[in-house]
């Protein structure tokens, strides 16, 4: 059964066709990074403009790269939930427009939930290969789920696809990962999107802890939640002080530590939720889950600890329509259906159990 899903949640454009075994067979992204790098981030005016501009051609790119028509597909499958929510309309239009056109039924997908899925995304070794079977390296249920991404940092464990069955185990507080590294790229003037910039330049940096001292953010609390926003502001406070970096190399050194701090949280999260739950298996996922220094950081400690981890390819890490077609596949084949009266909604079905903000938590 292939099904076409579209994702338009925040500022990439994507169509992909692909089965409930997961084999992609088409998977189109374009980007909005050029219209929003004058701002520095993401003007959700200028996001949902773009995605009107860009959905149908998108679309029609995907299916001519999987050599399907809409009467081939088996069902359509859009990004219903979380994001901008002018962002979601245009892409929930467009899907329920092309289920009514063709009678194919509509299943709305959460965001989050593709995410935590994108594991299980099998992309064949090049463009006309023919569909093979899913592959072996993909997570057994239950896993923990480590979703890192511009505007989602949380730990989940799921015990299976549905909505129903993965559940929060702790969440940031205030900023997400991806964020944070977005807005310390601004404060050092380094472009936009920063996380792929910071990355680069903190390969280059000094493994000198002394260099630049960033003390890694909640890393000494037993829970499970994170918080970046103070971290950000120890890098505000560096830029701004008598040891602001003046040369290239000083730039690298406070990326290093920046990212240090960084990587040093999620991977003691990621691990001790592991422990506290006994599942050996991580899974991480979104965008910021292709920052190279955070997959090798991982990867050493999954290996000390005997915790086997799956990390999807880069191009299954940031968004994509492929995660939402597999997830919404997955609903198909569950007998589930959506009506063409499904509409955006701004947050995610998977329950929160981290309050934003500071203060005293319960339990």
């Amino acid at each position: 059964m292939w099904v076409l899903g579209l994702e338009s949640s925040c500022d990439e454009t994507a169509a992909a066709v692909v089965d409930e075994h997961g084999t992609v067979l088409s998977d189109v992204v374009r980007s909005q990074i050029a219209a929003h790098q004058p701002y520095g981030g993401v003007v959700p005016e200028i996001a949902a403009r773009d995605h009107l501009r860009a959905v149908v051609p998108v679309i029609e790119q995907a299916l001519a790269q999987a050599g399907r028509t809409l009467a081939e597909l088996g069902g359509i499958a859009v990004t219903a939930r979380p994001g901008l929510v002018g962002a979601l309309l245009v892409g929930v239009q467009a899907a329920k427009g092309l289920a009514w056109a063709s009678g194919k039924p509509l299943v709305g997908v959460d965001h989050l939930v593709g995410h935590l899925l994108s594991a299980f995304l099998h992309r064949p070794a090049a463009p006309g290969a023919p569909a093979g079977p899913p592959p072996t390296a993909v997570p057994a249920f239950p896993f923990v789920g480590l979703l890192v991404s511009g505007g989602h940092t949380g730990l989940y464990r799921c015990d299976g696809a549905e909505v129903e069955s993965m559940h929060e185990l702790g969440a940031t507080r205030d900023d997400a990962v991806g964020e944070a590294y977005d807005k310390v790229a601004k404060l050092l003037g380094l472009g936009y999107p920063g996380g792929p910039i910071v990355d680069r330049l903190a390969a280059d940096g000094s493994a000198d802890r002394s260099r630049v001292r960033l003390a890694a953010p909640m890393a000494h609390r037993e829970s499970l939640e994170f918080s970046f926003s103070g971290i950000k502001s120890a890098v505000a406070r560096h830029v701004d002080g008598p040891d602001a970096p003046s040369n290239d190399a000083q730039v690298a050194d406070l990326c290093a530590a920046f990212q240090r701090a960084v990587t040093a949280t999620l991977v003691a999260k990621a691990l001790r939720a592991c422990r506290q739950h006994e599942i050996p298996r991580l899974v991480v996922a979104g965008g910021v889950a292709a920052n190279r220094g955070l997959r090798e950081r991982l990867a050493r400690a999954c290996a000390e600890r005997a915790v086997a981890l799956f990390v999807p390819p880069p191009e299954s890490c940031t968004d994509n329509g492929a995660m939402i077609a597999y997830a919404g596949a997955l609903r198909l084949r569950r007998g589930e259906r959506d009506r063409l009266d499904l509409g955006p909604l701004v947050t995610s079905a998977l329950r929160r159990v981290t309050r934003k903000g500071r203060g005293r938590r319960e339990g």
